[in-house]
């Protein structure tokens, strides 16, 4: 998080639109937030990006999450969040796969 403050506000015109404190406006911003900014942009630009956004990758997190009954993460710490995450991943994608071109087609492709 960066903090920003300036004594410019003292004497500025429109500060009492900007701001109630008495010395000067402090604007709290998190470092990366310039990235969340040109995304939002792109975004506003290209409309049809959430739409396929939506269709291609919010769905299998959301099977993941009602199917498979993962909402939350049962381990702490981030090593043991990836290996749970990559286990849900794994087990996803075998049901899938699963699903697409059954068990003994599957099973005659194994090595």
């Amino acid at each position: 998080m960066r903090d920003y403050s300036t004594s410019a506000c003292r004497g500025c015109t429109l500060k009492a639109r900007c701001t109630r404190n008495k010395e000067s406006r402090r604007i709290t911003r998190w470092e990366q937030e310039g990235l969340l900014d040109a995304m939002a942009q792109r975004l506003r630009d290209h409309p049809e990006l959430r739409m396929c956004r939506k269709a291609i990758v919010e769905h299998p997190f959301g099977s993941m999450k009602r199917w498979m009954d993962q909402g939350y993460f049962l381990m702490r710490g981030l090593r043991k969040v990836r290996a749970e995450f990559s286990l849900t991943v794994l087990a996803y994608n075998l049901r899938r796969v699963i699903n697409i071109v059954g068990v003994p087609r599957m099973i005659a492709e194994l090595p």
